[in-house]
């Protein structure tokens, strides 16, 4: 009976983290669809991007960082917060607000966490703060 018992436990964790990792998955692709399509300048190393550059370069970087990535916000951490070369922050300005870029998605991350999830695939994609 204790068999079973081992069994059943790791069967549902090994169930629990692949939930986990899905989530995590998904809310990290949310990320990079709502930088691509915010329409928002990114700014790095003083050189400022349109949004679909952005995307494209915070998405190169995750896949450089991913295996130090355990939980969402890690990828915003390694991959969309500063250079790794200059060190300087990566910015994003909407509607002429300026700001971190790791604040402005952890914000959205916040929001999209926080939504009903009969609307969850639904974005909003300006923010105001």
């Amino acid at each position: 009976m204790k068999t079973i018992a081992k069994y059943f436990v790791t069967i549902l964790l090994l169930a629990s983290a692949t939930a986990v990792l899905a989530d995590m998955q998904s809310e990290i692709q949310h990320l990079l669809q709502y930088v691509e399509n915010s329409g928002c300048e990114f700014e790095r190393n003083g050189t400022v991007y349109d949004s679909k550059e952005a995307r494209s370069h915070i998405e190169r970087k995750y896949g450089y960082v991913k295996s130090r990535v355990d939980e969402t916000e890690d990828s915003i951490k390694y991959a969309a917060t500063e250079s790794s070369i200059s060190g300087r922050n990566y910015h994003v300005t909407c509607n002429s607000n300026k700001q971190l870029s790791a604040q402005w998605l952890q914000h959205e991350l916040t929001r999209y966490r926080n939504k009903p999830s009969d609307t969850a695939a639904r974005d909003s994609l300006q923010t105001e703060f």
